[in-house]
């Protein structure tokens, strides 16, 4: 595991101090968490920037309604 030093303003560092007091955790842990779960919320936006992106691209458009009538004819092609 390596280590980092850094600088936070005070009043940030004041609410992590009272934070992993009520929560009983040590801070590091609790900025580990932190990051974690903002890490991952930028991973989502990334992808629902991607998806609205495709969204607005006729090309995919195009395959994917292909796609879908494909599906659906193999839905009544299995239902007969």
């Amino acid at each position: 595991m390596a280590t980092i030093t850094t600088s936070l303003p005070d009043e940030l560092i004041q609410k992590l101090s009272e934070h992993a007091k009520t929560l009983d955790m040590p801070k590091n842990k609790l900025i580990e968490t932190a990051l974690r779960l903002y890490l991952d919320h930028l991973k989502r936006a990334t992808y629902v920037k991607s998806y609205k992106a495709a969204g607005q691209d006729q090309d995919i458009l195009s395959i994917a309604e292909e796609g879908m009538e494909e599906y659906l004819k193999q839905l009544e092609d299995e239902t007969r």
